[in-house]
């Protein structure tokens, strides 16, 4: 199944005075939990409720380790660190700088690879990912693509 996306208008102008347009991913659905618990069971030789008490640890476990300042890195998957986003910008002495003016957040990065001059090559989740637009998507999700259009004409996408 593709990534879905659809077209937005941004609410503020740029520096020409124009409100452009961007592509923004439609979610069709969420999963919890249970369902990843399931579908590594069938993948795996763990019971359901193995996978679930792991899955259940691993979030106490980053978590503890989110709050001791430290980020995580998990191989082929990708880090997590916490973040401090200004809400209502700075201040002017460096005393009078506090927590309180931020929201603490977590900041998930996947893991990449790199080509040989540096530069990112991959990432992992994003590897491989096919987006169509919105209106391309068939009613019925069985039906096929429609042919014969060029990815750029359709508003597909590949990445990786």
């Amino acid at each position: 199944m593709p990534v879905i996306y659809q077209t937005y208008q941004s609410q503020f102008a740029n520096r020409s005075g124009k409100k452009l347009y961007y592509p923004r991913v439609v979610l069709t659905g969420s999963v919890g939990t249970d369902q990843i618990a399931r579908e590594i069971s069938e993948l795996s030789s763990l019971t359901t409720g193995d996978v679930k008490n792991v899955i259940d640890n691993l979030v106490t476990v980053v978590t503890r380790h989110l709050q001791a300042s430290e980020s995580v890195m998990l191989d082929g998957f990708g880090s997590f660190r916490f973040t401090l986003n200004t809400l209502n910008g700075g201040v002017e002495n460096e005393a009078d700088v506090s927590a309180t003016q931020s929201q603490l957040k977590v900041r998930f990065l996947p893991t990449g690879t790199r080509h040989a001059d540096g530069t990112l090559a991959t990432r992992s989740l994003v590897q491989g990912a096919k987006c169509v637009r919105f209106e391309a998507v068939p009613a019925d999700p069985d039906a096929t693509q429609p042919g014969g259009e060029d990815e750029e004409d359709s508003g597909q996408g590949t990445f990786g």
